[in-house]
């Protein structure tokens, strides 16, 4: 893994950057086996309909744990290699450590943050399975993206349709904020503009025309994810992460007193959704193609 790192990052990105690399990496380990067995199954689909061909070199951009990078990395093949980029060195650490230990020699981990710094390419194919939504600045980070990327080369990614799709995160979060919302002042830093950011297919098809790509379609993907492998751990998920994990987490000790009223409500309000195999909660994303 090379340490390099941007220096020129913007305040704002620095408060997300932050989030990610404290309180929300500490919850993505605690929840690891839940949501990326989540995600994947979304980026699957994706690699499905679009995936890399052998030998290309292929950028993940967002790459968290490297699972999907990992990925990548077999479908391109000894002769290809894939660059997994995110700008949370705890994530970079984790990937790279994990994929050293499966012994995967054609995926590398870089600190990176897309919306400042240039990629090394040229890369033939660039993927991204639910990172682009968190970009303050899409246009510009989208644009370091095609400039990196080869001519006619694909960028693939993965993003959350509209909040009503996806009640798994939806439904927590209108429960509590019958008990508490969003503070105005907070110490705490937030994950950016948050999932929900690129769920209009007109205004995210805008961005990726204005930065510079082409060829711009969109599937819509309906799958339903764990959340929980118990209605317990369903709720305790989507108070720790997510519009709802979000608002506990800013308010902090103001809103301590609420929890329990909190988790029964959730509890109550995602009973219809749980299974012999766990809670599964609807979900839609956007899996999005576009060349460069």
């Amino acid at each position: 893994m090379s340490d390099r790192t941007v220096a020129a990052t913007p305040a704002d990105n620095q408060e997300a950057i932050s989030a990610w690399d404290g309180p929300l990496f500490d919850r993505f380990v605690q929840f690891r086996p839940v949501i990326v067995g989540g995600l994947a199954k979304h980026g699957e689909r994706a690699l499905e309909l679009y995936p890399p061909n052998p030998g290309d070199r292929a950028v993940d951009i967002g790459c968290g744990f490297g699972d999907t990078a990992q990925d990548i990395a077999a479908l391109v093949g000894p002769e290809g290699s894939v660059l997994g980029v995110d700008a949370a060195p705890r994530f970079i650490e984790t990937a790279t450590e994990e994929a050293r230990e499966a012994g995967v020699s054609n995926a590398l981990f870089e600190v990176v943050d897309v919306e400042v710094g240039p990629l090394e390419g040229p890369f033939d194919y660039a993927f991204s399975r639910f990172g682009t939504m968190f970009f303050n600045n899409p246009v510009a980070a989208l644009r370091n993206v095609r400039h990196a990327m080869a001519p006619g080369g694909r960028l693939c990614m993965v993003v959350w349709r509209r909040k009503l799709d996806n009640e798994w995160m939806y439904k927590p979060q209108l429960i509590t904020e019958q008990f508490v919302t969003k503070p105005e002042d907070y110490d705490e830093p937030t994950c950016g503009p948050g999932p929900f950011s690129m769920a209009d297919a007109d205004t995210t098809s805008q961005q990726l025309l204005i930065a510079g790509f082409s060829d711009v379609s969109f599937t819509r993907c309906d799958e339903a994810i764990l959340v929980g492998r118990t209605p317990e751990e369903a709720v305790e998920l989507a108070m720790a992460i997510g519009p709802a994990g979000e608002i506990l987490r800013l308010q902090g000790d103001r809103a301590a007193h609420l929890h329990d009223q909190v988790r029964e409500a959730i509890i109550e309000g995602i009973a219809e959704y749980t299974t012999p195999e766990g809670v599964m909660g609807p979900a839609s994303s956007w899996i999005i193609s576009a060349r460069a």
